[in-house]
């Protein structure tokens, strides 16, 4: 039973890391707080049920284009709310009013749009039967959405290392004013990376009818708790910190469902105030400052 659930919270981990993911990156790049993170999340999981539902389409198919469209999307979104809500006094407490009531406005729409029925997409559109990894039996479309997160995390790992605009993006995160000194466009550079942002959360939201059993319109508020203990844990403006804080979710949340299942909602909260009694700054805050 340890190992598997070990196995298990590894590969719940890589999800949980990609659900994480894109509010680490605007955080890190922005300095705000996007309180609509989990809403988005949902809105992928709608569109890949939608998707399937009216087209037959596969939730590979249904990522791709998800992701797309929702880059596409982001760039408006950022022009139209960012600038202005780094203009003021407390960009951080203003974003988190802001993208706090465009939470409620996509719940609230949504509800109109579908109603409160729970959406699920059949496991067996990702494959039947078990995977058998180190001796732990688990479902293929656990392992194939975190094969998915694991490419996914990996894409960001190679935008942000590899590739100039990935530079320049990290040269936003260390310090905005000394980008703007040296010549760089931060709101280009922000905009793709808010875009990116959105689109891995709305890919996270197609595979979260496989991990998380069903979807409704107010599955946001849970993402968000969830996403929020994921990146404390892996530190804050550290996207890729956001991986180890996955995998430690993931591990904890399996092993508080094997052998405290009571307890294992209020994994989030525990970890949450864990981590922000113990190191504020996140378990791998100090190696990142000194890099």
């Amino acid at each position: 039973m340890l190992i598997g659930a070990i196995v298990a919270g590894i590969v719940f981990g890589l999800y949980f890391a990609l659900v994480g993911l894109g509010l680490n990156l605007v955080f890190g790049v922005m300095r705000i707080v996007n309180l609509a993170h989990g809403d988005v999340l949902m809105l992928g999981g709608y569109t890949a049920w939608w998707l399937f539902s009216a087209f037959g389409l596969h939730p590979l198919e249904a990522a791709a284009l998800v992701f797309v469209v929702f880059i596409v999307v982001g760039f408006p979104l950022y022009y139209a709310v960012v600038p202005r809500l780094q203009r003021a006094r407390d960009a951080e407490m203003l974003s988190l009013i802001l993208f706090f009531g465009l939470s409620q406005m996509i719940e609230a729409l949504t509800t109109i749009a579908v109603g409160t029925d729970q959406r699920s997409l059949p496991g067996r559109v990702l494959g039947i039967g078990p995977v058998i990894l180190f001796g732990a039996r688990l479902p293929k479309p656990w392992v194939f959405s975190a094969a998915v997160s694991a490419v996914a995390v990996a894409a960001v790992y190679v935008y942000l290392y590899r590739t100039r605009l990935g530079t320049l993006t990290r040269a936003v995160m260390v310090s905005r004013d000394e980008a703007v000194a040296t010549g760089i466009d931060i709101h280009r550079v922000s905009a793709i990376a808010f875009g990116i942002a959105l689109g891995l959360a709305g890919v996270a939201g197609v595979f979260a009818p496989f991990m998380l059993g069903s979807i409704t319109p107010d599955i946001g508020v849970d993402l968000n708790l969830t996403a929020f203990a994921v990146i404390v844990v892996g530190t804050l403006g550290n996207p890729l910190g956001t991986v180890a804080g996955g995998i430690i979710y993931g591990v904890s949340l399996m092993l508080m469902q094997t052998y405290f299942s009571s307890w294992a909602n209020l994994l989030p909260d525990l970890l949450l105030i864990a981590v922000l009694l113990v190191r504020p700054e996140g378990l791998f805050g100090r190696k990142v400052r000194r890099a």
